[in-house]
């Protein structure tokens, strides 16, 4: 048996066994009160939070830090979340950091700017101001978002908050100056992936290329596309924003994270953009940020019809060891939510089979992979290796002194930008340029220093 056959089984039987000691639970949409909205189904039962150590120990500390540091102790959260909404949100970012000071105080802070979002988006919408109504319902669909981010668990609050973040979102596309499509990607086990399908706003007809948008563990798909100048529709590419396998609404609806689930989903999202009439088959990619490196990854591996791949602030160590043991134990607590696993010892079991290995080397298509340096979250080292694995074309960008989230270094703000890079890089890719595999060290001057792989 080789090493990827035998991740399958593992990954499978961890699955079993959690489902034994304390999973969550689907339910029955005849009797669950907490439906999703949309076509995904019904929630699935909460068999109550993961069961964590640190989590339980540490909450006190964590608390203090975020008391210290504010609301972007772990990573730079309110300015993901802040930028595609444009200037409009500022305000509200302002406020929210300066409410929130521990960890409980992260939900009601957000809870409490989306329903003032989304009074004003209705009441702008019975004026029929419509540009300052779909402005509105899509900040209120980012704030509803950000306010599920601590449950880690399907409470009654986390479903709710997710119906009102796709009832905003949905409100936003119904008046988009451009067409944004609730979509639905079967999957092989019936399960349906959530996902929006975004065309650039001066799209008139004919096939154009697309991505693939995987996002992070703590963010979502309706932050994937900005609402105005966003990078990939305004170089012409269609976007397909996913919550790809344990990626938020998913494990709403029950559906976990695992490599074969990725490896699956893969090959629907793929299924699904090559069938659409406005994309052209043979120009489609995928781009993936933070843990949507290692599960755009695996996608790729999977299916060889992607024609590029880029990856930014990398989660790419086999097993996450770094980001689940000697992080914040938020990271740790959310993945298992992801997974399904509630007791501790089962997800250490089932961590294992998380990795790169046996899906990296059969990537044929250019692969662009942004790091930082200093990641705190998975070591360089890990990149490293996989790069050496692999045959395809290839381009590593390493900037100096960065940690995990790329940017907010001089590295970072004197050399390419990295959204702008990754756009830029995939445009050419897939116009079918072609790639030469080099190693890219952004200095702290700005000053690119290239070496060849």
């Amino acid at each position: 048996m080789d090493r990827r056959d035998f991740l399958k089984s593992a990954t499978l039987a961890t699955a079993a066994t959690a489902t034994a000691g304390g999973a969550v639970a689907a339910a029955d949409p005849a009797t669950d009160p907490l439906l999703a909205q949309g076509g995904g189904g019904a929630a699935a039962k909460s068999a109550g939070e993961p069961r964590m150590r640190r989590w339980t120990e540490q909450r006190w500390a964590l608390d203090n830090v975020i008391r210290a540091n504010g609301m972007d102790w772990d990573q730079p959260r309110s300015v993901y979340l802040s930028a595609p909404c444009g200037p409009e949100a500022s305000a509200d970012f302002a406020a929210i950091r300066a409410r929130i000071q521990k960890f409980a105080d992260c939900s009601p802070a957000f809870e409490a700017a989306a329903r003032r979002r989304e009074a004003k988006a209705k009441a702008a919408e019975e004026a029929k101001d419509t540009v300052t109504a779909r402005e509105n319902y899509f900040i209120a669909a980012i704030h509803w978002g950000a306010a599920q981010w601590p449950f880690d668990e399907n409470s009654e609050k986390n479903v709710a908050f997710n119906g009102k973040k796709r009832e905003c979102y949905g409100a936003y596309a119904r008046l988009a100056d451009r067409k944004v499509e609730e979509v639905w990607i079967p999957l092989s086990n019936g399960q349906k992936l959530p996902g929006w399908f975004h065309l650039p706003p001066n799209y008139g007809g004919g096939k154009i290329p697309a991505i693939v948008a995987v996002p992070g563990m703590d963010s979502f798909k309706e932050s994937s596309v900005a609402m105005y100048g966003d990078r990939w529709l305004n170089r012409g590419i269609a976007v397909l924003a996913i919550d790809g396998p344990g990626q938020y609404e998913s494990p709403v609806l029950g559906i976990y994270v695992t490599v074969p689930a990725w490896e699956d989903a893969g090959r629907a999202m793929m299924n699904w953009l090559a069938a659409r009439p406005e994309v052209d088959a043979q120009r489609i990619g995928i781009s993936g940020n933070s843990f949507g490196s290692l599960f755009s990854t695996i996608a790729a591996g999977a299916e060889p019809r992607y024609r590029a791949v880029a990856v930014s602030a990398t989660c790419l160590e086999p097993g996450c060891h770094t980001i689940f043991e000697e992080a914040s134990p938020t990271f740790k607590k959310r993945f298992m939510y992801m997974s399904g696993i509630l007791d501790e010892d089962a997800f250490d079991q089932f961590a294992k089979t998380l990795t790169w290995e046996g899906y990296a080397d059969k990537i044929k298509s250019p692969y662009l992979c942004i790091a930082g340096e200093a990641d705190e979250l998975s070591p360089l080292e890990h990149t490293d290796r996989m790069f050496k694995t692999m045959t395809a074309p290839r381009l590593l960008v390493v900037y100096q002194d960065s940690r995990h989230s790329v940017g907010g270094v001089p590295a970072a703000s004197l050399g390419p930008f990295p959204p702008v890079l990754v756009a830029d890089w995939m445009a050419k890719r897939l116009a079918g340029e072609p790639l030469q595999s080099e190693r890219w060290y952004v200095d702290a001057t700005g000053r690119i220093n290239k070496t060849a792989l």
